[in-house]
């Protein structure tokens, strides 16, 4: 376990203070940037990562993305499309979910 830099997780200030704000609590990123168990702290928050997953695009629900923020899916797909200059959302590519929650 270890004690993370927010940005080596969560890539945008945005998206950090959603996390802070409990609107983000998993993020889907095409590596492993984390292990379960290491923590993170924003502002004074600390967070632990949960779990840490690999799937596919294709695994995605709605509901992965409302905990990325977004309204669903459809719209998760196109935040990618805008976000990664030469993305194409293919249902077999492989990314790994890492999850977190706030620590008491």
């Amino acid at each position: 376990m270890s004690e993370l830099e927010p940005s080596e997780l969560l890539p945008s200030d945005r998206m950090q203070r959603q996390v802070l704000e409990g609107e983000v609590t998993q993020i889907h990123r095409g590596h492993r940037y984390a292990e379960q168990g290491d923590t993170f702290t924003i502002e004074g928050t600390a967070f632990e990562v949960t779990d840490v997953t690999e799937r596919t695009l294709g695994d995605l629900t709605d509901a992965d993305a409302q905990a990325e923020g977004m309204e669903n899916l459809e719209a998760y797909e196109r935040l990618l499309e805008r976000a990664h200059e030469s993305f194409e959302w293919d249902d077999d590519s492989e990314v790994v979910r890492h999850r977190f929650e706030r620590r008491e």
